[in-house]
């Protein structure tokens, strides 16, 4: 299950798009202004914000700034929802880093699309990450004796019980919350915990960094999972 974070200090939109979004199969996670939007983006790390830019104490533009500042929040799917349709309020939001402009009032199919699209491209990104790691991998080292046996050194032991390990091999292959679940006979809420977990036991922020960091310590996958 997907989550979104909505920022906007409009209680009712948020109330409308928070049932809307939970009746498509998204979890929704809320905040009132930019500065509650980052903390809960820190703790939670959702897979899309959508933002409203005029709020008070921190308006959105600079909220999106301050995300994009973060090494967790570089690729996160920003989109902008806004009263304020000129081009000039939409390029600014482009320029802070958005990844997408919505003008209000609009129609809640319009955003769950344009939510699917950039959760669509994270996947291929995440996908396409994975592969070149594999592949690197998997090259054999620049000067290397044809005759003599290449010394094996295992990675260490996981730190993780059981079950989080099994959850990390399916991560670090590019299956969803949705498909590990499916895959280990669990909820995508436990899904969710026991990578929260292996992220904290680990020192990493999200499901890129940890595969980078399996492929690095030479934890490759099984060929046939």
């Amino acid at each position: 299950m997907k989550t979104v974070l909505i920022v906007d200090d409009d209680v009712t939109l948020r109330t409308a798009l928070v049932h809307y979004l939970e009746n498509r199969g998204y979890s929704v996670l809320c905040a009132g202004t930019g500065i509650d939007g980052l903390t809960l983006f820190n703790q939670k790390h959702p897979d899309v914000v959508v933002s409203d830019v005029m709020m008070p104490k921190m308006d959105g533009l600079e909220f999106c700034r301050q995300l994009r500042s973060t090494r967790s929040g570089q690729l996160t799917p920003f989109i902008f929802l806004s009263s304020r349709g000129a081009l000039d309020d939409r390029v600014e939001g482009h320029q802070k880093g958005a990844d997408d402009y919505l003008v209000k009032p609009f129609d809640p199919r319009e955003l769950v699309a344009k939510i699917e699209v950039h959760l669509e491209r994270s996947r291929r990104i995440h996908a396409e990450l994975v592969q070149l790691l594999q592949q690197a991998s998997s090259m054999p080292a620049a000067v290397e004796s044809a005759t003599e046996p290449k010394a094996t050194i295992e990675p260490a032991p996981l730190p993780l019980t059981p079950a989080e390990e099994r959850v990390f091999w399916e991560v670090i292959q590019g299956l969803t919350n949705k498909q590990i679940g499916e895959r280990l006979f669990i909820s995508h809420r436990m899904v969710q915990t026991h990578l929260s977990n292996i992220l904290s036991k680990l020192s990493l922020e999200n499901r890129a960094q940890l595969t980078r960091y399996a492929f690095e310590n030479g934890y490759k996958p099984p060929a046939n999972p």
